[in-house]
């Protein structure tokens, strides 16, 4: 039987970052992985996936837009293999989509969401789930107990609002501040506002999911800042790395079953 290896590919706003795994299924191996920013996409072919051994399928989520989709697949002619992008639908993998218009929701919360709802599941209890993503922007999803997307909120990650704060106000730069309680200094009080900012508006989300589903969420955080954020969190949070990795795996399987 030939291999079945799977490609997962995440297209952020800044970065490519891809994953070989040895099967299209939660679970699988991770054969190879990388990173690159996406000005230097057209390096891959005959760069880091020179030397990969062939995928069988790949799945990938984009937000940087048809031109940037398009480059990679350019990259991805060394192979035989037809390109399959997550579209948000009105349902996948065990969730369905409360969003008013279900493909005009972002992939990459779409994904990451897939992810989170399995991971909690894993654990032997289907719960209310709250998703934080941390990046340049953030976001905080609320998913019900039986898989629904309920809605979610979007707003300034750490680094656009203090850009915001150094272009409108003078005097004010961008801080290499700690997160305190009683902020006496401007970098402290400047990264301390960020930081509770975004985590007030976690914390809203959170009271607004157990007013509705009447039990306390599951609380998942994922992305490259999420690491900052813990520790100035109301609620306990589990820190998952590869949470849209692990949602493109459970559509992989839904997707693509034995074939994969």
């Amino acid at each position: 039987m030939p291999p079945m290896h799977f490609l997962a590919i995440d297209v952020g706003n800044t970065r490519l970052k891809w994953a070989m795994y040895d099967a299209a299924q939660p679970g699988a191996a991770v054969l190879a992985h990388g990173v690159e920013f996406l000005d230097n996409i057209e390096r891959l072919a005959e760069g880091s996936w020179a030397e990969l051994p062939e995928p069988r399928h790949m799945l990938g989520c984009v937000v940087a837009g048809d031109v940037v989709r398009r480059r990679v697949q350019t990259q991805m002619d060394i192979w035989d293999l037809a390109p399959n992008w997550v579209v948000s639908s009105n349902a996948e993998a065990g969730l369905t989509n409360g969003y008013d218009h279900p493909s005009r929701l972002g992939t990459d919360r779409w994904v990451a969401m897939v992810g989170a709802w399995h991971h909690v599941l894993a654990q032997g209890r289907q719960r209310p789930v709250v998703v934080v993503m941390v990046g340049t922007a953030v976001t905080v999803e609320a998913i019900d107990a039986d898989g629904k997307f309920l809605g979610g909120l979007i707003l300034p990650g750490h680094g656009i609002m203090l850009k915001a704060l150094e272009s409108g106000t003078a005097g004010l730069h961008v801080p290499t501040g700690e997160v305190r309680p009683f902020p006496t200094n401007t970098s402290d009080a400047l990264t301390s506002g960020g930081t509770y900012a975004i985590a007030g508006a976690v914390e809203r989300m959170v009271q607004h999911v157990i007013a509705h589903c009447g039990q306390e969420p599951a609380c998942v955080m994922t992305g490259g800042a999420g690491w900052k954020m813990m520790p100035s969190m109301t609620r306990p949070f589990e820190l998952v790395e590869n949470l849209i990795f692990d949602g493109l795996l459970h559509i992989a399987r839904s997707r693509f079953g034995s074939a994969a």
